[in-house]
């Protein structure tokens, strides 16, 4: 009688959602009349394909995949760069070399791709000045900030002006970070910008302009969408701390 029972509510909830999925009405005559192989057959057919593809099993085999090989993507950027030589392999490549700390080896990506037509392209300096301050050297970082501005007078990027204020901010120049938190913090297409800059206003005694920046960050995230709360929670968890 049980496994009657649940037989029969399987059929129904998978007979629902093939009406409410738009699926082909077939299959509400294979589930009425075959029951369990039915079930199966429209599971195995139309509903584990789908699993697979949505990007929640997407993004859960690629962190499955990562947690058992976490450098599987660096010996592949790194065949790609050795085999294609061109700049955009040679980019990915060291990219993925600072997600592994290898700031030293990924500089060295970054001069080679920095070269004839590309020899001062941008996106290119930014990352090497990434690897600098990654590897402790803001003194560098924002040396190679200062030629990407002076090479690039057009170029505009909040990752790489944000980058600016920390490595100034390394360099113990308080004065000028705060200046250029306050000026990126107010464009910047996240909330770490503006913790920083409340962060540092705090760190400078400057208590109650740092829980104004905190506060307006918090008002801001209240009536953001929820997938951009999700994506900031830790920078909003530390703008809170700050109130």
């Amino acid at each position: 009688m049980v496994y009657f029972i649940l037989s029969v509510v399987i059929q129904v909830l998978l007979i629902v959602h093939v009406i409410k999925t738009g699926r082909n009405q077939i299959w509400i005559w294979v589930l009425a009349l075959l029951s369990l192989p039915g079930a199966i057959a429209y599971i195995a057919v139309e509903i584990i394909p789908e699993l697979f593809r949505s990007r929640t099993a997407q993004r859960t085999a690629r962190g499955l995949r990562k947690a058992m090989d976490p450098e599987r993507e660096l010996r592949r950027y790194e065949n790609e760069a050795r085999i294609g030589s061109n700049v955009a392999s040679r980019q990915r490549y060291a990219e993925e070399l600072v997600r592994h700390r290898r700031y030293d080896e990924a500089i060295a990506q970054y001069r080679q791709a920095l070269s004839g037509l590309y020899e001062h392209d941008p996106n290119l300096m930014l990352g090497v000045a990434q690897a600098q301050f990654g590897k402790g050297d803001a003194t560098a970082a924002r040396s190679t900030l200062d030629e990407l501005i002076r090479l690039n007078p057009d170029f505009r990027s909040p990752a790489g002006h944000l980058l600016y204020a920390r490595a100034l901010e390394g360099e113990g120049n308080v004065a000028k970070a705060l200046e250029e938190y306050r000026i990126v913090a107010g464009s910047f297409p996240g909330a770490e910008a503006a913790v920083r800059y409340a962060q540092l206003l705090k760190a400078q005694g400057q208590t109650d302009e740092a829980r104004r920046v905190a506060r307006e960050l918090l008002q801001q995230a209240r009536i953001a969408p929820g997938h951009y709360r999700r994506a900031q929670r830790e920078w909003l968890e530390a703008a809170e701390r700050l109130e």
